[in-house]
């Protein structure tokens, strides 16, 4: 517990959370369990509640058709509460047929870093997050083609990130260039060696 001089939420504000920040596609986040490495070592006594609904006894809130969590992260006595949507990948809300155990789990761990961010901890990566979004300019992408400059960056990107599935840096490679099934089996062949 911090003295009463200083006020925590400005203490948690200034932690500085940079070297922990990773990112998802074009998305810069804070994951949950840095989060709550750095809450707890500046409040070893901080705590989390997930929310449990009365009704169903679940660990998600639904409204019938869409899914939600409620989280709440308790600093020296003061509680802040976050409200997040069951989304999918793209952070579509999932129809309530459909959510899985995984989904609620994604989910709850996302709004641990959000309840942890209304303390103060990394709250500026949320910064813009609630603007209406507007259609972002089609890409052009172009062929990623053997022997060429950005084809030997590519290269030198998948051998760096091995220990990630093979699929997520296709997908991000797939936002700069058109990739073909030759060229695919190639980088497959970086991946896997």
């Amino acid at each position: 517990m911090k003295d009463n001089k200083t006020n925590y939420f400005t203490a948690l504000a200034s932690v500085g959370v940079k070297d922990k920040v990773e990112r998802k596609g074009n998305l810069d986040y804070l994951s949950w369990a840095n989060a709550w490495a750095l809450l707890k070592s500046q409040y070893p006594s901080a705590q989390r509640k997930v929310y449990e609904s009365e009704h169903t006894g679940l660990n998600y809130f639904t409204d019938g058709k869409t899914a939600y969590v409620k989280v709440g992260i308790d600093v020296d006595g003061i509680e802040h509460i976050d409200y997040l949507p069951v989304m999918d990948f793209r952070n579509n809300s999932i129809p309530v047929d459909k959510v899985t155990s995984m989904d609620v789990n994604k989910a709850i761990q996302r709004s641990t870093a959000k309840a942890i961010a209304m303390h103060g901890l990394g709250l500026a990566l949320w910064t813009g997050e609630d603007l209406p979004e507007t259609p972002a300019a089609p890409i052009e992408r172009a062929e990623l083609k053997k022997d060429t400059d950005d084809f030997k960056r590519v290269i030198t990107y998948v051998q760096a990130n091995k220990s990630q599935p093979f699929d997520t840096l296709i997908q991000q490679v797939s936002r700069k260039y058109v990739i073909t099934a030759p060229i695919q089996k190639e980088l497959q062949k970086t991946h896997s060696a």
